[in-house]
């Protein structure tokens, strides 16, 4: 394996991990607040398709971006509504959003584009396209760092740098703020929050909005500037997939850019080396496919009983009177 073939797979894995580490932080923020979100697919389905359509009707995806996250913040609201508000269960009221979600955009786009289910192709501004970083065509010919920085770091859309930006801000939110510690708390012991004098609903809402904007991110990444538009199921458990890279990070930012860097390396390989020959055994290219679904499942056998999730997920809060 040459240096160019080993920049295209992380070039391809830094594409590939964006919506991964946005949705995984997204859900970070919701459960350290103690609200388990299984409705992270659901979030990025419906803002892809808003996004989509936003940006091919407008020419802007920028806008379409706005509309992303707007659409993904009603269904965090809802949400909210069910777990916070009237103490409903969280993983029957996320799974309902994500079947929410996947019947209404196709439904919706079907009817607004006649197309079976997607919206038109995007193109020109409608798109987010590659920006490229200073010194980049200066520096492609000084060996080994001008590759690197040329095609492995610069070259990447403004969502990209977005979702990286998010990792060290998440951090000091999380670790460095009166915020921060009280959204963690509120996910331990929201009791002792609560008397405190602070409000455990205004901070869990606050966690589910922030989860919202996120997941709203990472839907507008996925259909304005991984592809260019809306089909159906688009997201193809990559909200499934953040969770479990949660869980085997343990709920802590950087360990969530590691986990959701190695799901984006799994898939840049399975779609890069497809029916590969080992000796005379071919690897179909289902199970190259299915690698990043295969370790999922690792991680959430062999991990789930070893991370500790916040003590107080998933459980709703009922003040004491």
């Amino acid at each position: 394996m040459d240096y160019l073939t080993i920049l295209q797979i992380l070039d391809s894995t830094i594409r590939l991990a964006t919506p991964l580490l946005l949705a995984c932080l997204a859900g970070l923020f919701s459960e350290r607040a103690g609200i388990f979100d299984i409705g992270l697919e659901g979030k990025m389905l419906m803002a892809a398709f808003l996004s989509a359509a936003v940006a091919y009707v407008s020419g802007s995806a920028w806008l379409g971006l706005l509309a992303g996250i707007a659409a993904s913040m009603a269904l965090s609201i809802l949400h909210g509504l069910a777990s916070i508000t009237f103490r409903g269960n969280q993983l029957i009221s996320g799974v309902a959003i994500n079947f929410l979600a996947a019947g209404l955009t196709v439904l919706i786009a079907q009817d607004w584009f006649r197309q079976g289910g997607r919206t038109p192709s995007l193109a020109g501004n409608a798109r987010f396209e590659p920006i490229t970083l200073p010194f980049a065509e200066t520096l492609q010919s000084v060996p080994v760092l001008g590759p690197l920085y040329h095609d492995l770091i610069s070259g990447h859309t403004a969502l990209v740098y977005l979702a990286f930006a998010c990792v060290p801000a998440t951090w000091w939110v999380l670790y460095r703020t009166r915020f921060g510690l009280r959204l963690r708390a509120v996910g331990e012991n929201p009791a002792a929050v609560d008397t405190a004098g602070v409000s455990v609903v205004g901070l869990r809402y606050a966690a589910v909005v922030i989860c919202g904007i996120l997941c709203g991110i990472a839907g507008a990444y996925l259909a304005t500037a991984l592809q260019a538009g809306f089909v159906k199921d688009m997201t193809a458990g990559r909200g499934y997939i953040a969770l479990a890279a949660l869980i085997f990070a343990k709920w802590r930012p950087w360990y969530a850019l590691s986990a959701t860097l190695l799901f984006g390396l799994l898939q840049a390989v399975a779609l890069r080396y497809q029916n590969i020959d080992l000796g005379g055994v071919i690897i179909p290219v289902q199970v190259m496919d299915a690698l990043p679904y295969i370790l999922t499942v690792v991680i959430l056998a062999g991990f789930v009983g070893k991370a500790i999730p916040p003590r107080a997920g998933g459980e709703p809060y009922v003040k004491e009177r």
